[in-house]
């Protein structure tokens, strides 16, 4: 996601506990999104038989495939938030350090765009495994009714 830093100056300064409660507010919802990943993946192994007979087995592979790559980014995201997290206690401590709160103003902003990004992008590529599979399943069923 491309990111202006110049447009932070226009973002109002939050304290610090407002901070700490979008951090952990991502940090929960991308825990949450790791166990759907999970569930996801689940749902296409779960399905596999039935892709390969309708021959969807390219669009299952390549969501599998999106899939492991969002669960390795998801792991690069908690732990850049967990750090920053981690740094909010060395900006409230009563050390001032010149230009300290504005890096971690543009920093938390950053973090805060990529999180929101990746969590746009990842509910697309679960709309797509919820499509691909409602097709099998339709098919699955109308398969049941025509059999005697």
């Amino acid at each position: 996601m491309n990111f202006n830093p110049s447009s932070i100056k226009y973002i109002e300064w939050r304290s610090p506990d407002g901070l700490h409660e979008d951090t952990v507010n991502c940090i929960s919802e991308l825990q949450f999104i790791k166990d759907e990943i999970q569930f996801l993946s689940d749902l296409i192994k779960s399905h596999t038989l039935e892709l390969l007979g309708k021959n969807a087995f390219s669009e299952s592979k390549e969501l599998a495939v999106e899939l492991s790559e969002y669960k390795k980014t998801i792991k690069v995201l908690l732990t850049k938030l967990k750090t920053h997290s981690n740094v909010l206690e060395t900006l409230i401590d009563d050390i001032d350090i010149p230009d300290e709160e504005d890096d971690y103003k543009t920093a938390h902003y950053q973090l805060m765009f990529e999180t929101v990004g990746f969590i746009s992008s990842f509910k697309k590529l679960k709309r797509r495994v919820f499509q691909l599979i409602k097709i099998v399943l339709k098919e699955k069923k109308q398969r049941k009714l025509l059999k005697p």
